[in-house]
């Protein structure tokens, strides 16, 4: 009886498959592999630390680089939690600004997701990726034109939003999404029924229903399961109870399934996206209070007195009531939940943050144990993790 002795090989972090710097210790018989340990402290970022020695408004541009394929998505969740802690609620047409933006933000991580995953399989259809970052850029001009960066733009704040939309930008937006149904029919072509997609993403990396509510999987992974969850529905916050959409699920629960669900979550995106701007109320953009929020530059008191409080607006921060919320959004990656604890300081006594992408590394040693090497970046596409959320 012969006997094979197993490799221990690293895969990552330089590994462009691995989507960052997530470092995979695999474990390996022949191309087999046995068993995989994830290893993940590469970024060493600090976020959540470094979030309780900053004031509540300066915690915000950190939020942008959690998930910085997804920034919008991660304001939401942050100025969300403050706004529960302070007990504020921002006018109608503020949430319907949002609602656009964190589902812009949804399709441009889609398309990295879907595009990258792509060029992962084969190099044969790496155009996907060039056709995915086309369409991409056209979301990024759109952030661009109303808060001046593309993929960090910290657009939203406690309390409102930076500055309203300017003037061409509803018609521009409008113009984006008459288009992109057939950008997505393009990709669809591609991909859908590519007999190489089919070989290399068709029952590789099963996860059932049971494993992903236990391992706490949220977003396409979980709904790629057959599990019909998405906190827009559950938990509607933002005005996302006046929106008609679904809610895609797969079957299978396997790489090819998960796909399939960020396809048809580009489309319920942009039909949200259409209702919104088509129900755009008027209005303010931000909450009245002036200890929340300044009052937009053109109205700004120049006065010294008034000067000297708007300087410790920003100095000194808010001093929101002493209690502890969390609140959920449902983020391009699954459930994004923002924990906050007030001791009427001007600082969060406590920040922590619950990503989708570190429950989703957590899973994915079982996925991979015991198909092949070859399937190992074909499980890590179809999570589209995003190591910023995980070493944070």
């Amino acid at each position: 009886m012969s006997q094979t002795e197993t490799m221990i090989l690293n895969m990552g972090p330089q590994h462009p498959s691995t989507h960052g710097v997530l470092r995979l210790i695999l474990e390996l018989d022949g191309e087999r592999v046995v068993s995989a340990r994830p290893d993940i402290g590469f970024l060493h970022s600090g976020i959540e630390k470094t979030g309780e020695h900053r004031t509540y408004r300066q915690v915000l541009p950190y939020t942008d680089r959690m998930d910085y394929v997804s920034a919008m998505t991660h304001n939401l969740g942050y100025v969300l939690a403050v706004e529960k802690l302070l007990g504020i609620e921002v006018p109608l047409r503020t949430q319907y600004i949002r609602v656009i933006m964190a589902e812009l933000s949804r399709i441009a991580s889609h398309l990295i997701g879907i595009g990258s995953a792509a060029l992962d399989l084969s190099g044969v259809s790496g155009v996907i990726l060039m056709y995915c970052f086309w369409e991409r850029e056209k979301i990024l001009n759109l952030f661009e034109a109303a808060s001046g960066q593309r993929m960090s733009p910290s657009y939203f704040r406690i309390g409102g939003l930076m500055a309203d939309l300017p003037e061409g930008w509803v018609e521009q937006a409008r113009a984006f999404i008459a288009e992109f149904p057939k950008r997505v029919d393009d990709i669809e072509k591609v991909l859908t029924h590519n007999p190489i997609m089919l070989d290399r993403t068709v029952g590789i990396g099963v996860l059932s229903p049971e494993d992903a509510i236990a391992y706490g999987i949220t977003g396409p992974s979980l709904r790629g399961s057959g599990v019909r969850y998405d906190v827009r529905k559950a938990m509607p916050y933002s005005g996302y109870d006046r929106f008609d959409f679904e809610v895609p699920v797969g079957k299978n629960g396997d790489v090819y399934d998960r796909y399939r669900v960020r396809v048809a979550e580009l489309r319920q995106s942009t039909h949200i996206i259409q209702q919104a701007l088509d129900d755009l109320p008027d209005g303010p953009i931000n909450v009245a209070d002036r200890k929340v929020v300044l009052p937009p530059r053109e109205e700004l008191d120049t006065s010294t007195e008034a000067l000297i409080h708007q300087f410790k607006l920003i100095t000194e921060g808010l001093h929101p009531p002493a209690g502890q919320v969390f609140v959920s959004v449902e983020a391009s990656k699954g459930e994004l939940g923002y924990y906050l604890v007030s001791d009427e300081g001007p600082k969060p006594y406590r920040f922590r943050v619950r990503t989708p992408s570190f429950a989703a590394v957590q899973v994915l040693p079982k996925l991979i144990q015991g198909g092949l090497l070859a399937d190992v970046v074909a499980v890590i596409g179809s999570l589209d993790l995003v190591m910023g959320e995980v070493d944070r």
